[in-house]
């Protein structure tokens, strides 16, 4: 990574706009400020009315909170975009491979390629997807990929979410808001549009349902309102004109998936679930689940239900796991990756783990199967007393960290309450494998709104920003 100056999106160094921005800063200088105040007052209460908020784990006062939305959009030239793309297409499917791999020969382990005890003895593996054949081979069907941008303006892998990533509904439900809010600005340039993206997710779907089933049905199977991410759910399903379900809905009778309705008993092909491996099914999982479906991984194994995205696949997206993706690409695809990784250290390495006990006060240092952004430490932000307590932490089980330079994260201007500022944001596109690897131009923006705060989850006080493919 190249720990260079900041790269803003909009602003060269020398001060310029950057092309791809000249429409938009136009614009922004010849409409009064107080049309532009309106019209971000007018996105808040549209935010309010269509309920998108998002649960915030750990805060007593009113957990659902709104997540903030700034009308400044991240635009992104086509032709770079498009090699972006290319990369995450070869990211997946090479993630895909190492899935089916990991869960029927494990050449990439007989190689040495990666570690044995690395994959076997992670606690995402689940021992009971050995030997599943999944339908079409495809274990994440919808991937979330996080890209941030070094100083020089290139993207780097942050993460990949494989398990059930979310923020798709925030993508839509941006891009709704600024072509309700500001037509003109899609009306002076070519923006790509998104809002095909549920019926690439419902094609997705049917392409892997159990061979032999014409008109699978699909659903969405939920934990319920109590979820961060429910209104993702009631959204996507409304969207895509599937059944919406819980657990509760859903039983299995000689090895098949069946949905209570008021007509009877309907046999259900493929399950579209949000909820995570632990709870799906209490015979096989957490046997206290009261959000699962007992019996739902003997239709499983029997080849009589599809589930999107399959269980097991935290193995491949786990953050002890992320270091060996650019070897996968290579093993599996015989190609060179496209897309780079952040430098990683894997603290289970005695090296590694005694350069970054040196250097803490520099780095980002992460638990390998955390997420949220909770549990890190950020070391230029922090105190000596937390390196010192994080320290400790790290020497009773360094196998368990991994660290990163800090990210010089690329900034996008962005309204804060004093005039626009630059703020801190990276970019979750997300990626459709069915019958072939699909994604709708762009992605999630996620924006620290925080002066200096390098922290862009929604569950950490994030926001959000529109994504603007230009042709």
């Amino acid at each position: 990574m190249g720990e260079s100056a900041l790269f803003n999106e909009m602003y060269a160094a020398d001060g310029t706009v950057r092309p791809h921005y000249e429409i938009f800063a136009n614009w922004l200088a010849n409409t009064p400020p107080e049309k532009i105040a309106q019209n971000r007052h007018a996105a808040d209460l549209l935010f309010h009315r269509v309920g998108i908020t998002f649960a915030v784990y750990g805060e007593a006062t009113g957990t659902e909170r709104l997540i903030p939305f700034d009308i400044v959009p991240h635009i992104i030239p086509a032709v770079q975009w498009d090699r972006v793309s290319e990369g995450l297409t070869q990211r997946v499917r090479a993630l895909n491979a190492f899935l089916h791999d990991v869960y029927h020969g494990r050449d990439i382990l007989k190689a040495g390629k990666i570690p044995e005890q690395a994959i076997l003895g992670n606690s995402q593996y689940r021992p009971e997807m050995v030997g599943i054949d999944v339908p079409g081979g495809i274990y994440a069907h919808i991937a979330g990929i996080d890209l941030v941008k070094d100083g020089t303006g290139e993207y780097f892998v942050l993460e990949d979410n494989l398990r059930t990533p979310s923020g798709v509904s925030y993508l839509l439900e941006n891009r709704k808001m600024m072509m309700r809010l500001f037509p003109e600005l899609f009306g002076m340039q070519r923006v790509r549009p998104v809002d095909h993206y549920p019926d690439l997710l419902l094609e997705t779907l049917r392409n892997v349902a159990p061979a032999g089933t014409d008109m699978p049905t699909i659903v969405l199977m939920t934990p319920g309102q109590f979820n961060s991410a429910y209104f993702e759910h009631a959204f996507l399903a409304q969207q895509m004109g599937i059944e919406l379900v819980e657990g509760a809905d859903l039983f299995v009778a000689d090895d098949t998936v069946f949905m209570r309705t008021t007509q009877g008993p309907q046999r259900v092909d493929v399950i579209y679930r949000r909820i995570d491996d632990d709870f799906i099914d209490p015979e096989a999982f957490r046997g206290d689940s009261m959000l699962g479906v007992p019996g739902l991984m003997r239709a499983y194994r029997a080849g009589r239900v599809a589930l999107a995205n399959a269980v097991g696949t935290g193995v491949a997206d786990d953050k002890s796991t992320y270091p060996y993706v650019p070897e996968m690409i290579r093993f599996y695809l015989g190609e060179e990756p496209i897309l780079k990784n952040v430098h990683t250290w894997m603290l289970g390495n005695p090296a590694d783990l005694e350069y970054v006990l040196a250097h803490m006060e520099e780095l980002v240092i992460k638990e390998a199967q955390g997420s949220g952004g909770y549990g890190m430490l950020i070391g230029p932000a922090s105190t000596k007393e937390e390196r010192a307590r994080y320290r400790q932490r790290v020497l009773d089980a360094p196998e368990k960290f991994i660290a990163q330079p800090t990210l010089a994260l690329s900034a996008c201007p962005t309204f804060t309450d004093r005039g626009m500022a630059p703020r801190h944001i990276d970019l979750r596109p997300y990626v459709l494998s069915g019958k072939e690897v699909k994604l709708v131009s762009g992605g999630l923006t996620r924006v620290a709104l925080r002066e200096g705060s390098l922290v862009v989850n929604s569950s950490q006080g994030g926001g959000v920003k529109d994504t603007w493919i230009i042709d």
